[in-house]
């Protein structure tokens, strides 16, 4: 058991829904980005999401292209990322964290060294947006191997019988897609996210925590999908708090703590 997965025991007995942020990886800037994680956690933020900035993010809509592209200037690579939560993890040990991005770079690194590389700086789940869960045992094995949880992504588009294989092969947590379509969309109606949640949690029998993502942007959405799922994620409303707000850091770091205590209140009084 790894901080994700005992996080997620702890919370789910407790009857919690958890809050999980995404922000990218030296977007603006390194130091910065350590700062946001700090003020994260001391907004009651319990698992951190770090992108890893790669050239095409296919998956991603504008305000996280224009993130990614801030960190890229910066030549932000995979070693930065490690380097950061080697810093991170030097006052703070108990907060997961799960590297979300792109094969390209982890292929690149190689799967052993990657996954070794987890592992000794502190990381707690890995993300990879272009792997299917059919292409992913070898991976799947070094990361295993390392205490390390591998997260996969399900849509309202999964079959029945590719969303059995992804729950098989998944750990700390299943990432629903709540929307169809690119990061940074809104939600309109609630009855099909539920509808699909409560599919996964009965095909799944409840042995994995089913978290949702894509168009939660304010405590309304937060509170509303919280209700019936494990835990909700919450990116591109950040990342365009950082883009509207990097010149004035100050003031960043005041508006996203403002934004995720009253989310993090949301779910609480959910």
């Amino acid at each position: 058991m790894n901080r994700l997965s005992g996080f997620f025991k702890k919370n789910l007995l407790d009857g919690k829904t958890a809050l999980i942020t995404y922000l990218i990886c030296g977007d603006p800037d390194i130091r910065t980005t350590q700062k946001i994680m700090n003020t994260m956690v001391d907004s009651g933020v319990d698992v951190i999401e770090l992108g890893i900035p790669f050239t095409d993010p296919i998956a991603d809509g504008p305000i996280i292209q224009k993130g990614v592209e801030r960190a890229l200037k910066k030549n932000i690579s995979l070693s930065n990322v490690f380097s950061l939560v080697k810093e991170f993890r030097k006052t703070n040990t108990f907060t997961p964290i799960v590297l979300m991005g792109y094969m390209n770079p982890i292929e690149k690194m190689g799967y052993k060294n990657f996954s070794a590389s987890a592992k000794k700086y502190g990381v707690d789940g890995v993300l990879i947006v272009d792997l299917p869960p059919e292409e992913s045992a070898e991976i799947n094995l070094t990361l295993s191997k390392n205490n390390i949880s591998q997260i996969f992504l399900a849509s309202p588009t999964t079959e029945v019988n590719r969303l059995q294989n992804i729950i098989n092969s998944s750990s700390g947590y299943l990432y629903y897609v709540s929307l169809k379509g690119i990061t940074g969309s809104s939600i309109k109606n609630f009855s099909p996210i539920k509808n699909n949640v409560q599919k996964i949690r009965k095909i799944s029998k409840n042995k994995i925590p089913i978290v949702v993502g894509f168009g939660i942007k304010n405590k309304i959405t937060a509170k509303s999908i919280g209700m019936f799922s494990d835990g909700i994620i919450i990116g591109s409303s950040i990342v365009e708090l950082i883009e509207k707000n990097y010149h004035q850091k100050d003031i960043m770091y005041k508006k996203i703590k403002l934004f995720l205590v009253n989310i993090k209140k949301a779910l609480v009084n959910k």
